[in-house]
C-alpha cells in the first residue's frame, strides 16, 4: 500500500456511488477518497454512510466526512471507526483545539489530513500542521476563494499556498496537497495546475475525474532534463565545484536527491 507521505493523485469519488468505487481505484489514482461531505446531498448521506468500504482495492482508502459541527458529523465518525480506512479527510479544520480532540477520540489511530478551506484555516495552519493526529494538509482553493471573495487564480492564491508549505515543513510533514483543478476537459491546465504546485513546494493535487489523474502524475514526477542534471551533479565530486558554470554544493546535491528519490515508482 502506498503511504499516506507518498499520495501524489488521490482521487474523490461519491460515497453514495458504490458502482463506481473499483472504477476509480482501477485508475491511476495513487488514493481513493470516498465523499460523504459535498458530493452527497443531506437526503442520501445515511445511504453513503451505509456503502462505504474498503475491500475493492489494495490502494489507500480515505473518506472526507463532513465538517465538525454538522448534523452529519458524529455518524460519519462512528461509520468510519468501524472500517480500515487509511485517513481520514477533515473539511472547514479551522479550530486546533477541535481537531486535536477528534485526533484523540480516534486515539491517533486513523490519520487527519486536515483541509484547509477558511481564512481562520489558514491562520491556524501551522498549528494545525503540528497536531500528532494530522498527517497532512490539504488546500481547499475553491471554498477558501468562496470565504475571501477572491479569484481563484494562481497570483492570488501564492501567499496561501506558500504558507501552507511552510506551515507542513515546520511541522515535519510531507507537503501539502494543493485543491483541485475544476476544469475537465482541459488536461493542459491540470497538468500546469499540478507543475505549478510542485514547483512552490507541494507534493499532490486533488483530483475529480479519472481523467485528471494522469496529468496530475505528470506535473508532480521531475522531467527528463531534471533528473539528468540530477545525475550530473551527484557524479561532479564532493566538495564545492562546477558544473554548467554554476557553482555546486552540497544544498544543489541535497536538491539532486531529492530529484531522484521522487523519480523512483513508489
Amino acid at each position: 500500500m502506498v503511504s499516506l507521505d507518498l499520495i501524489r493523485a488521490p482521487l474523490f469519488v461519491p460515497a453514495n456511488r458504490p458502482e463506481r468505487f473499483a472504477k476509480a481505484a482501477a485508475s491511476e489514482a495513487d488514493a481513493v477518497i470516498l465523499d460523504l461531505e459535498d458530493a452527497v446531498a443531506p437526503e442520501a448521506k445515511e445511504a453513503a454512510r451505509r456503502a462505504l468500504r474498503c475491500d475493492f482495492t489494495t490502494k489507500p482508502v480515505l473518506v472526507r466526512i463532513n465538517a465538525s459541527g454538522t448534523p452529519w458529523h458524529e455518524a460519519d465518525l462512528a461509520a468510519v471507526s468501524a472500517l480500515p480506512v487509511a485517513g481520514i479527510v477533515l473539511p472547514k479544520a479551522e479550530d486546533a483545539a477541535v481537531v486535536d480532540a477528534l485526533c484523540r477520540q480516534l486515539n491517533e489511530r486513523v490519520p487527519v489530513l486536515a483541509l484547509i478551506e477558511t481564512a481562520r484555516g489558514l491562520a491556524e495552519a501551522r498549528r494545525l500542521a503540528a497536531l500528532p493526529g494530522v498527517a497532512r494538509l490539504i488546500f481547499g482553493s475553491i471554498d477558501f476563494c468562496a470565504d475571501l471573495g477572491c479569484a481563484h487564480e494562481r497570483d492570488i492564491l501564492l501567499p496561501a499556498r506558500s504558507e501552507l508549505v511552510l506551515a507542513s515543513r515546520l511541522a515535519g510533514k510531507p507537503g501539502p496537497v494543493d485543491g483541485v483543478t475544476a476544469r475537465l476537459d482541459d488536461p493542459d491546465e491540470t497538468r500546469g495546475d499540478a507543475e505549478h504546485a510542485r514547483a512552490l513546494g507541494m507534493t499532490g493535487k486533488l483530483c475529480i475525474h479519472p481523467r485528471q489523474v494522469p496529468e496530475v502524475l505528470r506535473g508532480f514526477a521531475p522531467t527528463d532534463r531534471e533528473i539528468d542534471w540530477a545525475r550530473r551533479v551527484l557524479a561532479s565530486g564532493e566538495g564545492a565545484v562546477a558544473l554548467d558554470g554554476a557553482m555546486i554544493d552540497d544544498p544543489v546535491r541535497l536538491r539532486a536527491r531529492h530529484i531522484l528519490a521522487t523519480a523512483r515508482p513508489a
